[in-house]
């Protein structure tokens, strides 16, 4: 089984046709989806963070993000972990070691549950990730 991390610069392109990402994101994400052997992990976290994005462009936005969360959250090959106090202390943790980064909360944990679970490939477009020796698919 092939572990793929899904970011939320994934998910923001993907949502966004005028994102210069849009039509790769998809086309990466369709290819993805086609090998059997993959499974997609985010973070709870990852979801808030494009719900947060999205959040101020309006009812329309809102809407198709929500949406598109739902299929996230009902997708069976997609593992969402759950945001705990041990995964935020990681974070935090990493967050602290890497002053000299502009890794944000939410990809320091990102970047522990990749750690945890022998993860290398990012569904993202977010260089901080390849600084942490992950490998970004976008």
């Amino acid at each position: 089984m092939r572990l793929i991390f899904v970011d939320s610069a994934h998910y923001v392109a993907a949502l966004s046709i005028d994102d210069d990402l849009h039509a790769h994101a998809l086309a990466v994400a369709a290819e993805l989806s086609g090998d059997a052997s993959v499974q997609f992990i985010t973070t709870d976290a990852v979801l808030v963070e494009v719900l947060a994005f999205y959040s101020r462009f309006g009812p329309q936005a809102r809407g198709r993000t929500a949406d598109m969360m739902s299929r996230v959250l009902e997708d069976p090959r997609v593992t969402v972990v759950p945001q705990t106090p041990a995964l935020f202390d990681a974070g935090l943790d990493l967050y602290r070691r890497r002053p000299d980064k502009s890794y944000s909360m939410c990809d320091c944990m990102s970047m522990v549950v990749c750690a945890e679970r022998g993860i290398t490939d990012v569904l993202s477009a977010d260089h901080d990730f390849e600084q942490e020796g992950l490998t970004l698919l976008l």
